[in-house]
């Protein structure tokens, strides 16, 4: 294995001193810097542009064209192409003996993906993609697992312009069909089967389901990930005919394989749909562009995450692996490491092992046999290895890592504490004396982070250090007015590159409006640029959750300010799980609330109202659960289930779910509630005393 050093220089003061040396700009703070980056927008954007060399055939006639939210148009002329900045790193990082990919999973199949493997893979399977018929523009959906061909996979869809989408194979039949129905795929890349906590889950049922039901689909394309004997390769291959097999589309070594390049799309193409849900309807179907997300990741994953490029000099050997399934926009990030060369680590499976072996050293044990530089995992992984009494000097040796990076809910103050207080009793350098928490927030929706970290600022547990450059974020309050060291509305007052392009489907960007700006619409509060108040500098994002931003800019998020679960960091609207639920015959009515919060465990209560005589015992129990885990996935699975003869309602007949939310927090209910809107006010003395039940329990 290639000996890890840790980075000299942190990334983010690199770039300072570039900003210094090369254009004269000189801060005497974070905060200084920040407040540069989000006011000169064309500047800051422009000097990532150049401090990364990005590159285009054809120049680009401005920075940011026009300043507004939604519709900002960015690095108009210039051209991009996500594959193209991954293959730069090919010749120079394989001359260092670097990987482009290391894998492993439950059943301890490890693999080393070389960069030149990588771009040949790749290359073929863009070419049989092409020879099927796929067009730029065409969208490709993929049902497939955290392993590397996915990564080939999405590689060589967006190398020749055509539209990438994945769901996780956790996932049953109707969600993902709520997905990929929207999109209307013409190629489904799918796979046998997964392994998970110790089982092996056949998916050729459901391969054959979305197939079926997906009638844009005019070629499949299976991976054997399951079956490993020839045999079984082919019966699995026999079963989803007609189809063709990912190791042949992957197998050619020919001159057009070795002349291949990816596409030079405009910059705004549309290179994949990621799905972020709402408390209504169908899952978002959004959709991001080449440029935009790949300067985006740049700035993140370099500057704030301080991962750097595998091959030069101040960061040689750098591993980076963020645990994820891919039905969690933290594969997408994982994946963005190729954008700059860093080899990435990459892990299929429980990380707490089985249920009948409960094992949370897992992915610790991973990290140790690669030398991971960089660990990332949601923050709810974090939560068990401290309550699961996770030591880790019995993991093997972790001298390698250098950060640790949590997303996906709130990291409580325990949990940083415990990960602080376990690498300084094993350290083995100065750097895990008090090891560097990269707590990020951000989300699908833009395929970034707004608030994250800063390898040079002080940390403070339970806290993430900064808002990120080029990110204008504040906290706002009821009237949309900025407020520090209070809590408020997460809110972003200027464009960044990867904001959404639209939503597919989406007639006059309705949804998209309703999911981000009809909050604050436009001439509420937006100055762009630091000018004055302009009606046509369009809206104001707002993200969805309550934002505390202290006086030193360090942050802290309180969770969703809407109703939407977060579930060990997966985002589902709530209205996917009352599909589920109240399919079955027995629950006439449902409602859930996830009470996701700072410091707090979360707990996803779920109310039912059932048919007359029947009784919520351990039966009923078990089939809403079983009807949660194959419609969603298991991670959506409430911590209790309570019978109630009536869900609250509004008068127009909406569920009162946020409301519910922020009663069972400990908001008073006259604050949360106003009893003249509803229908039926009289049931809400049976949710005022379990609240007040629930507080006791969590105060004890």
């Amino acid at each position: 294995m290639t000996e890890q050093h840790p980075p000299f220089t942190p990334q983010i003061r690199l770039y300072q001193q570039w900003l210094a040396d090369r254009h004269g700009l000189q801060f005497d703070s974070y905060d200084a810097l920040w407040r540069w980056s989000v006011s000169d927008l064309d500047a800051f954007w422009q000097s990532i542009w150049t401090y990364f060399d990005l590159r285009s055939p054809t120049p680009h006639t401005a920075v940011l064209e026009r300043n507004v939210m939604p519709g900002a148009r960015w690095f108009p002329g210039a051209q991009a192409n996500y594959a193209h900045q991954v293959f730069r790193h090919v010749d120079a990082a394989h001359a260092a003996g670097l990987s482009a990919v290391i894998s492993d999973n439950e059943k301890g199949q490890r693999r080393e993906l070389s960069w030149p493997e990588l771009r040949r893979q790749v290359a073929s399977l863009a070419l049989h993609l092409q020879a099927q018929g796929v067009q730029p523009g065409d969208r490709v959906a993929a049902y497939l697992p955290n392993i590397p061909e996915t990564m080939v996979a999405f590689l060589a869809v967006v190398s020749i312009g055509a539209v990438w989408s994945v769901c996780a194979p956790d996932m049953g039949t109707n969600a993902v069909l709520d997905r990929f129905r929207q999109i209307e795929p013409v190629v489904l890349i799918a796979c046998d089967g997964v392994t998970y906590g110790g089982k092996d889950f056949d998916r050729l049922g459901v391969v054959a389901e979305l197939r079926a039901a997906l009638p844009t689909v005019r070629h499949v394309v299976l991976h054997a990930n399951l079956a490993q004997d020839p045999a079984d390769v082919d019966r699995a291959l026999e079963t989803a005919q007609p189809c063709a097999a990912f190791s042949t589309a992957i197998a050619r070594h020919d001159a057009p394989v070795r002349a291949f390049e990816p596409m030079w799309l405009p910059f705004d193409h549309p290179l994949w749909v990621v799905y972020s849900s709402g408390t209504t309807g169908l899952p978002k179907p959004i959709v991001h562009g080449h440029g935009g997300t790949v300067i985006v990741a740049l700035a993140l994953k370099i500057l704030h995450n301080d991962v750097g490029c595998s091959y030069a000099p101040n960061s040689f050997g750098e591993r980076f692996h963020w645990y994820s399934s891919t039905g969690w926009v933290m594969w997408n990030a994982q994946t963005s490491g190729l954008l700059n060369g860093t080899t990435s680590v990459i892990y299929d499976g429980n990380p707490g092992g089985s249920k009948e072996r409960p094992d949370w050293t897992v992915l610790w044990r991973f990290a140790a046999r690669e030398g991971v530089t960089f660990f990332g995992a949601g923050a709810a992984f974090f939560a068990n290895c401290l309550k699961s009494g996770v030591d880790l000097s019995t993991c093997g040796d972790l001298s390698a890592v250098r950060a640790l990076g949590t997303t996906g809910s709130p990291l409580s103050e325990d949990a940083q504490r415990w990960g602080t207080a376990q690498f300084a009793a094993i350290a083995r350098t100065d750097i895990q004396k008090d090891i560097w928490w990269c707590n990020i927030s951000g989300g699908t929706d833009f395929a970034g982070a707004f608030i994250g970290g800063n390898r040079d600022l002080p940390q403070t547990p339970g806290r993430m250090q900064c808002r990120l450059m080029g990110c204008a974020v504040e906290s706002w309050d009821e009237q949309g007015r900025p407020v520090i060291d209070a809590v408020g509305e997460l809110v972003c007052a200027q464009p960044i590159p990867s904001m959404p392009l639209y939503f597919i489907g989406d007639r006059n960007h309705e949804r998209l409006l309703g999911s981000y700006f009809d909050m604050y619409p436009p001439g509420h509060g937006r100055k762009p640029g630091g000018g004055d108040l302009d009606k046509d500098s369009g809206a104001v994002w707002r993200h969805g959750d309550w934002l505390r931003i202290h006086p030193d800019g360090s942050c802290v998020i309180y969770g969703r300010s809407d109703a939407t679960i977060n579930r060990h960091g997966l985002r589902m609207g709530t209205s996917e799980l009352y599909s589920a639920v109240e399919a079955l015959p027995e629950v006439m009515d449902s409602m859930v609330v996830d009470l996701e919060y700072l410091g707090r465990e979360s707990y996803m209560p779920l109310f039912v109202v059932l048919r007359p005589g029947l009784t919520l015992d351990d039966p009923m129990k078990a089939k809403i659960s079983e009807a949660i885990r194959t419609a969603l996935s298991p991670r959506f699975l409430p911590n209790e289930v309570f019978q109630v003869t009536e869900i609250p309602r509004t008068l127009s007949g909406k569920k009162q779910e946020l409301p519910i939310k922020k009663l069972m927090l400990g908001q008073p209910l006259e604050k949360v509630i106003n009893r003249e809107a509803m229908a039926n006010p009289a049931c809400l003395d049976w949710y005022v005393a379990l609240a007040v039940a629930h507080l006791g329990q969590a105060a004890g």
